[in-house]
């Protein structure tokens, strides 16, 4: 992945999490919870 990449992929990131919290989604708390049950069931299998 090169630095332009990087770069847009992480202010695509922060523009989204912006819109979430001005919105009032609750998106970034979903996906957190997903990304904790994922971690869990990753360790599971270690």
């Amino acid at each position: 992945m090169t630095n332009r990449i990087a770069l847009i992929l992480g202010l695509v990131i922060l523009v989204l999490l912006a819109l979430d919290y001005a919105l009032g989604l609750g998106i970034a708390l979903f996906l957190a919870r997903r990304f904790l049950d994922l971690i869990s069931l990753l360790a599971v299998w270690r």
